[in-house]
């Protein structure tokens, strides 16, 4: 996640599945923080907030906040307020400023204090701006590797509760559902998987789901179908 992100339908569409989820829980966020990057346009689709019609039904209080956000400060700090009691870990995961033989020990620090911060939460939700990607150890010393989740963390992190973990698709073979189906047989865990295709291909795996996430899951996809969001 970036702060220049911030309000984008990525975050319409993660935001109003966890005000879904939340309710009864304990909602703790990892955001995986990441530096702003101005070599691209990821962060630009905005246009849905000029629509109100449209989507401002789905959720008026998230939608205007959003339209505040990206008129006043984009940044993580600023979506804090619709997501009611939430315990937010933000501390940065700039590893290209580590020196590359430091990163794999910093790496592991870093996610105890995320897991530690987290501790007292039922219900968590990471952010890593890439999303998913395989245990392999020489990835874990490239400068982007801040960018991405590794299926050990994902794993601790979801183990013994119900976990929300956002992963952008991939140009991987076969296709975005076997990449979907491919990533829920590695959880190792009973997982759902909302797919959100507006703008942007991106898939929410929803860990260790009880019947009452299972229940809310469904109603979000059905309430949401316009903006594409469906269950895989």
């Amino acid at each position: 996640m970036q702060d220049r992100y911030a309000g984008d339908v990525g975050d319409f569409v993660k935001l109003g599945l966890l005000r879904a989820l939340s309710p009864g829980r304990q909602l703790g966020v990892a955001w995986y923080r990441y530096p702003n990057e101005n070599n691209n346009g990821n962060g630009r689709h905005i246009t849905y907030l000029d629509q109100p019609r449209q989507y401002e039904h789905l959720d008026p209080a998230l939608f205007n906040h959003l339209r505040k956000v990206t008129r006043e400060q984009r940044a993580i700090e600023s979506l804090l307020p619709v997501l009611e009691g939430v315990i937010s870990s933000d501390e940065a995961l700039d590893t290209g400023m580590i020196p590359p033989r430091e990163r794999r020990s910093w790496r592991t620090a870093w996610f105890k204090r995320v897991m530690e911060r987290l501790s007292s939460c039922d219900l968590v939700f990471a952010d890593p701006d890439n999303g998913i990607i395989d245990d392999s150890d020489w990835r874990k010393g490239r400068s982007n590797f801040g960018k991405q989740m590794p299926l050990a963390e994902v794993q601790e992190l979801a183990e013994g509760r119900c976990a929300v973990i956002y992963h952008h698709n991939t140009r991987r073979r076969g296709g975005h559902d076997a990449e979907v189906d491919h990533w829920l047989g590695e959880f190792g865990m009973p997982g759902l998987a909302v797919r959100a295709t507006a703008y942007s291909p991106r898939t929410f795996f929803i860990l260790n789901p009880d019947e009452k996430i299972r229940m809310r899951v469904n109603e979000f996809c059905q309430q949401w179908a316009g903006l594409r969001v469906r269950l895989h």
